[in-house]
């Protein structure tokens, strides 16, 4: 089993940054990908970033060059450093760890509100 915490959620200006960390504790049998996900009210959950194991990374159109993705030397933390933020960024940010059996665990979420 695997618990994810997401931390760094909080109130920020438009064109302010966060960081967002999610920390994984117990077992992860043969990871395949962290990822960050986000839902805002009303629309459906998105996939916002995506690291394999193999250190590729993708990004979702609307965040391109303003969010970066890393994680930890021993793949227990996953971050999510966000630059440039607008309005439209405002949403529940969680964190999801694949396996490679296709198993997914998901964080409770922190909440990223933008707004001046």
């Amino acid at each position: 089993q695997v618990h994810l915490v997401e931390s760094g959620g909080g109130l920020v200006q438009p064109g302010g940054s966060l960081r967002l960390s999610c920390a994984a504790s117990g077992s992860i049998l043969g990871l395949n990908n962290m990822s960050w996900y986000r839902q805002a009210p009303g629309k459906e959950r998105e996939l916002v970033a995506i690291l394999t194991r193999v250190g590729r990374t993708n990004y979702a159109d609307s965040v391109k060059g303003r969010f970066t993705i890393s994680r930890d030397s021993a793949w227990n933390t996953v971050y999510l450093q966000m630059n440039s933020l607008k309005p439209e960024d405002t949403a529940v940010y969680y964190c999801n760890v694949q396996e490679l059996t296709g198993v997914r665990y998901w964080g409770p979420g922190t909440q990223v509100t933008v707004s001046s």
